[in-house]
């Protein structure tokens, strides 16, 4: 994998990329608030999806590139995913929004604006944990009409599948916490688990979101 700087108002943004030999999509990923693109999803991703013909950029954003420990507010992140657009349209393919937990939330806020294919929202911050009535709901119904997939732990306090509005398009991964992570317990292990998320988003990516960008497809 190979790795650029950005430059952005925020800073210097870093766009590592996996490149499928013949992309038909690409998909940008940003990290979440408490990780960088180290994240075992994105890791997943990146590993498995350009078998599929999907080339994956992995997005910091300038405050994980400086060092810094805490994100800045969301204009700020808006500011620099916004800014950083042009290098991945510059690859020629469709570009998917994406982002883990707070990257997610990026990726929603900023899809229609910038002209993304579709959204990914792995592990997407429905709630505070233990805070139900505080639901960003609104938020990941941004993209509108776009086609939209979350990806999320079965156990996750930011929002388990079943919290969803009725009507999104949830795949579940059993056992996952916000992470990702499945206890030694569970009836699946971590490499299984992953390997079902990839499978996912492989699915979506090469059904919904190609028939979207097809010439000719209705759009929203």
């Amino acid at each position: 994998m190979e790795s650029e700087t950005v430059p952005t108002p925020a800073g210097d943004a870093r766009v590592t990329w996996g490149r499928a030999r013949e992309p038909g999509l690409v998909l940008a990923v940003g990290h979440g608030a408490g990780g960088g693109i180290e994240a075992r999803d994105l890791r997943a991703l990146a590993a498995g999806l350009p078998a599929h013909g999907v080339t994956v950029a992995l997005v910091e954003q300038p405050w994980r590139v400086a060092g810094k420990k805490v994100a800045p507010a969301p204009k700020a992140l808006d500011a620099a995913w916004t800014a950083l657009w042009p290098v991945l349209a510059a690859e020629g393919p469709p570009v998917v929004a994406g982002g883990r937990s707070a990257g997610a939330r990026v990726a929603c806020r900023t899809a229609r604006e910038l002209g993304a294919a579709a959204v990914l929202a792995l592990s997407f911050p429905l709630h505070p944990p233990g805070k139900p009535e505080k639901s960003r709901a609104e938020e990941l119904a941004a993209p509108g009409p776009l086609p939209t997939l979350v990806v999320q732990g079965g156990r996750d306090p930011f929002g388990r599948p079943e919290e969803f509005p009725a009507g999104t398009d949830v795949v579940t991964v059993p056992y996952g916490d916000h992470g990702f992570a499945v206890p030694k317990r569970a009836d699946i292990t971590q490499e299984e688990a992953l390997a079902g998320l990839t499978d996912a988003v492989a699915a979506w990516l090469d059904g919904p979101v190609r028939a979207s960008v097809r010439p000719g497809a209705r759009k929203g």
